[in-house]
């Protein structure tokens, strides 16, 4: 038996990265899957990619009427969810003196607008007893210089957490925050260079990058009853980065 079998799960931002790795597994655990993505050629090699138990919905987590079509699509094809990987994001540097409204517009209105809408417009559609989790960023405490604006937007998730669990514990829907540190995905080789991504990995207490691998084993405990009792955490998953 797999530890998701017969769920329902949602994955925004699932064609890449940590959130592609977590949906494949996730359907190698039981689950049915959709997977959202802006780029049809990427959701759809995404899909390829799973293979199975997976349905794609292109749209963009910070646009409103992409996320209605996302669980039109998920009530017309299954009727309900068990677990919302919230995991939609971008990321852009930029000093204070140097962030303009647009950097602060698309930063905020995708990690903490879109991903607060994509929780409420899933919540209709819920099981009681589900799990909904959101990509937060170890950024929020480390205070990298560059990247306040990105930081700040992840920081609001772990603030949602807190009371949204307190909204929904009639319903006994558990909310948490995955927060990754420094992991090898497409968007941090387009964020970095090879210097950078050097001087990154140094920070790593075992002196080596995650992998979406390591990322989604942890979010299939947060997506799956072995985290019953796991409720309103922000988990860091950084190899110990965070800690010192």
């Amino acid at each position: 038996m797999g530890k998701l079998d017969g769920k329902i799960a949602v994955i925004t931002g699932g064609t890449s990265g940590l959130a592609l790795a977590s949906a494949k597994l996730f359907v190698e655990e039981g689950a049915y899957v959709f997977i959202t993505g802006r780029r049809q050629e990427t959701l759809d090699k995404a899909v390829q990619l799973i293979g199975r138990n997976v349905t794609g919905v292109q749209g963009d987590a910070a646009n409103l009427d992409d996320l209605d079509r996302l669980f039109d699509t998920v009530k017309r094809e299954k009727g309900s969810i068990d677990v919302l990987f919230a995991s939609a994001g971008t990321a852009e540097a930029a000093k204070i003196g140097e962030i303009t409204e647009k950097n602060f517009d698309t930063t905020f209105g995708l990690n903490t607008r879109g991903t607060l809408f994509t929780v409420q417009k899933a919540l209709p559609l819920f099981n009681d007893g589900g799990s909904i989790f959101m990509t937060g960023s170890i950024a929020s405490v480390k205070g990298w210089p560059d990247w306040g604006v990105y930081a700040a937007s992840k920081a609001a998730l772990r603030s949602f957490a807190r009371t949204w669990l307190n909204e929904l514990k009639d319903r006994n829907i558990r909310v948490n925050v995955l927060s990754p540190g420094q992991v090898q995905t497409p968007i941090q080789e387009q964020l970095f260079d090879a210097e950078a991504m050097k001087q990154l990995e140094s920070l790593i207490p075992r002196g080596k990058m995650g992998r979406p691998e390591e990322i989604a084993t942890v979010a299939l405990f947060l997506a799956s009853d072995d985290s019953s009792y796991v409720n309103g955490v922000e988990l860091s998953v950084d190899g110990g980065t965070s800690a010192i």
